[in-house]
């Protein structure tokens, strides 16, 4: 059994934050986004529009936490929880840490012996595989696949006879290419593309890699795109036996 955190102890909370709709926020992410001394987020810009869409009071210390200045963010939150205060992490959409910055300062922290804390949220993962109305019984979330299309059928032969649907992010440029390379590895398997998931403009397109492969080739997206490739289809191992 796990203890309940306490939120006296000097914390790393991990906040999700919407993908899309800036509604599909928890009421703990946002209690937690009042009441921490400081924050750290991937783009300060990005997570003052949750502030600003709920009316919520911001922390006196925002700073930035990315790709590009990790190491020193790092620093400077493990600074911050040294003095006793509670520090709140978030990413542009999403969870921290999953295709995001922030695995590293969760790491930082649990190895100091401080207490970190992730909330539930929203997730892009989780919500084209629903919205897929694929067979899911199980999952492997590839994040953003390799640029280069010869790693990228590295990438999709090695799990190629995983009995699992694959979820990955790609690029909007890429998408025609990227279904055609897994036509190619996976051969012909149920799909979905999921674009813009939770925004106005959402946009769910279902069916075999070769249809999307080929209504994708030249087809300009504007957005963000999260695929879903369903399992191996296997035939029915009991056909043709007779009771």
């Amino acid at each position: 059994m796990t203890d309940i955190p306490d939120e006296s102890e000097p914390t790393l909370y991990l906040i999700p934050t919407p993908i899309g709709n800036l509604e599909d926020i928890t009421l703990r992410a946002m209690r937690i986004l009042q009441s921490v001394d400081a924050l750290a987020c991937e783009d300060t810009r990005h997570t003052r529009k949750i502030y600003e869409r709920h009316a919520l009071t911001s922390p006196p210390i925002i700073f930035p936490c990315h790709a590009h200045n990790e190491d020193r963010a790092v620093g400077r939150i493990l600074s911050l929880l040294r003095d006793g205060k509670s520090v709140g992490l978030t990413s542009d959409a999403g969870a921290p840490g999953v295709s995001d910055p922030g695995q590293r300062a969760a790491a930082a922290a649990i190895e100091a012996g401080y207490q970190v804390v992730s909330l539930p949220g929203a997730s892009a993962v989780i919500t084209a595989l629903t919205v897929s109305g694929l067979p899911i019984p199980a999952f492997t979330f590839l994040g953003f696949l390799p640029r280069r299309p010869g790693r990228q059928r590295k990438l999709f032969l090695a799990f190629a006879e995983a009995p699992s649907a694959l979820v990955f992010f790609e690029s909007p440029f890429r998408v025609g290419k990227i279904l055609a390379i897994a036509h190619e590895v996976l051969g012909d398997r149920p799909a979905a593309v999921c674009i813009e998931l939770t925004k106005k403009f959402e946009n769910i397109h279902r069916g075999p890699l070769s249809d999307l492969s080929e209504q994708f080739s030249d087809q300009k997206i504007k957005g963000e795109v999260t695929i879903v490739i369903g399992p191996p289809i296997r035939e029915d191992s009991t056909k043709g036996e007779t009771s």
